[in-house]
């Protein structure tokens, strides 16, 4: 009851949830690309099962902040530079998101002009463990950002359980857009390859402000928004 009176906590749980659900965008559009290949009957559970693995994820993280904390002692030094286990998670991360986003891509300019019964379609077995493989990257980031904002573990899980459950409601329409229009599903995967970037730079300790990730994606859809806007009225 003390914390659902004190108006500095809803403050705190309110600025939360709202990073939370930007810091989740990058996670939804992942998601939405890689449940694209997927047949259309398992998509929409395949979404759902691999945002409902980021919020357990998450709330087990944020259960074991003092494992957490352990991930940022250094394990190695790599050319004078101190590498955490952290450091490493993001650093593959980095490239898997990087690995994955261009052969996607290499993937649509293959499939570009073929039957859609010609495409081929990927496993919901391979598509989860891929999904999970992701959701861990993200989910570090998510918590971190977290721990360094709020002291109670309440307001933190109920953060996580209400952003996850916008990113929910929000997968569906993001995924069938994405899908809708070729050259926003590139977009999209050009802006895995840039957070990719920017994962493998955290880890390397070169900090990259999200803000101009984030506007530079902005405004890329933006203009995309545009270019939609004028073939639909030619």
């Amino acid at each position: 009851m003390e914390l659902l009176t004190n108006p500095d906590v809803w403050i705190a749980f309110v600025t939360l949830c709202a990073l939370e659900i930007v810091l989740g965008i990058d996670n939804i559009i992942f998601i939405s690309i890689l449940t694209s290949r997927l047949p259309q009957e398992e998509q929409a559970r395949a979404r759902r099962l691999g945002l409902s693995l980021a919020m357990v994820m998450r709330i087990g993280l944020l259960f074991s902040i003092s494992w957490l904390m352990q991930l940022t002692a250094p394990l190695l030094t790599i050319v004078g530079n101190e590498i955490s286990g952290r450091d490493l998670i993001l650093l593959l991360g980095g490239l898997f998101l990087m690995y994955k986003s261009v052969k996607e891509i290499h993937a649509k300019v293959d499939d570009a002009g073929q039957p859609a019964e010609n495409i081929k379609k990927m496993s919901f077995s391979t598509a989860i463990f891929q999904i999970i493989l992701v959701d861990l990257v993200f989910s570090l980031d998510s918590v971190i950002t977290a721990v360094g904002m709020v002291s109670h573990i309440e307001v933190m899980i109920a953060a996580v359980i209400v952003s996850v459950g916008v990113m929910m409601l929000a997968a569906a329409p993001i995924s069938n857009f994405v899908n809708k229009h070729p050259a926003v599903k590139i977009l999209a995967l050009a802006f895995l390859i840039m957070i990719g970037v920017a994962l493998i730079g955290e880890g390397l300790d070169f900090h990259i402000p999200k803000g101009y990730i984030y506007f530079a994606m902005a405004f890329s859809i933006g203009v995309e928004f545009i270019n939609i806007r004028i073939k639909n009225r030619a």
